[in-house]
């Protein structure tokens, strides 16, 4: 065994300190270097792909992925190495595959029935299928589309009918019946028509894991977001966002306005009693992989019919979770990452515990 751990990371993004890295990456490397490991930061370019990948095989026992998916302009050589360098016995931390099935977008429509997630939820991948579906799922109510890509809210709307009452009673919205339409982002808000709007978003269809996600607008965001930060099967902290008090903000992003609350899990225990409880479910309707190192569950409240308070799930990130208001976390995260390639390193790989 090595004892040497490489972290990835993108050159340029807001995520970054004065000195080019994450802000929670050090921490990890000096936990690390406190239990006699060793690890370093290695810049990721397509164009230094091949020295990179045999610097790591030659040199690591495992990896962790700390790039966030807007941070490339196109992940496809990065996954690609990535997965030759698991292929050649190098830990992944996570897997790409792990990356995709957790942190894609249709992650809730295929969690849909589920304790976690309302029937009311669909994907599209093709134009055709956001044509004709969602004006019928329009005329339900309110909805929320959400792209597969980008970050901080950057393709996420909220989409009203500027004059519900004229539609209250049909089955499918007109193409010419105009919207209000507010962007995640930075809650700024737009008018188009039906037609425009579903011109405009086959952007999000476009190219590699192009997908949007069209759930119900749950008006209860308005009294916040809750996120759960999962280090592998257990829940470490609980972030409660709570959109700008503006009349059309319903982001949970801090750019937008939006104000955090960093919780302890016991806090939350209800909600993080069901997440832990639902991780084999999880995993056998993402594909059964193996858990990411650092994972979190987005969370908005609604009501029941009962009037109950229930958790519905909003979406699941996984390719580069930060921690950098609990940086003590450092410290559980090198653990874990040991634990993780040791216990690897008594496994005939031929036959391994999980499918990846």
């Amino acid at each position: 065994m090595k004892k040497h751990v490489v972290i990835f990371e993108a050159r340029g993004g807001s995520d970054k300190s004065k000195y080019g890295y994450r802000r929670d990456t050090y921490p990890i490397i000096e936990s690390l270097k406190a239990r006699g490991w060793t690890a370093e930061v290695i810049f990721y370019s397509d164009e230094n792909r091949g020295e990179i990948y045999r610097y790591t095989i030659d040199k690591a026992d495992a990896y962790v992925s700390r790039i966030n998916p807007g941070n490339l302009k196109d992940e496809t050589g990065y996954f690609q190495m990535l997965r030759e360098l698991v292929h050649q016995g190098v830990k992944g931390l996570p897997h790409p595959d792990v990356m995709i099935n957790y942190g894609a977008k249709n992650v809730v429509e295929r969690l849909k029935g589920t304790a976690l997630v309302p029937v009311d939820v669909y994907c599209y991948y093709e134009y055709d299928e956001l044509k004709n579906q969602f004006p019928t799922t329009l005329a339900k109510g309110e909805r929320v589309l959400k792209q597969n890509r980008g970050s901080t809210g950057e393709g996420i709307w909220r989409v009203q009918l500027k004059d519900p009452k004229k539609y209250k009673d049909v089955a499918e919205i007109p193409e010419d019946a105009v919207l209000k339409l507010t962007e995640a982002l930075d809650n700024h808000v737009e008018e188009k028509t039906l037609g425009e709007f579903i011109e405009f978003c086959y952007q999000y269809l476009e190219g590699y894991n192009g997908l949007i996600l069209d759930m119900p607008f749950l008006p209860r965001i308005k009294e916040g977001e809750i996120r759960v930060l999962m280090l592998r099967d257990k829940a470490v902290s609980v972030v409660h966002k709570k959109p700008d008090e503006s009349a059309d903000a319903f982001s949970a992003t801090l750019f937008s306005g939006a104000t955090y609350r960093y919780d302890k899990p016991e806090q939350w225990q209800e909600m993080v009693d069901e997440v832990e409880s639902s991780i084999p479910m999880l995993q056998a309707r993402l594909g059964g992989y193996a858990l990411p190192l650092l994972w979190t569950a987005d969370f908005i409240l609604d009501t029941d019919d009962k009037g109950k308070d229930v958790y519905v799930l909003g979406e699941i990130n996984s390719s580069c979770v930060g921690f950098s208001t609990n940086l003590e976390l450092s410290e559980n995260i090198a653990d874990e990452i040991m634990n993780l390639i040791e216990a690897e390193s008594v496994i005939n790989s031929r036959f391994p515990a999980f499918r990846i």
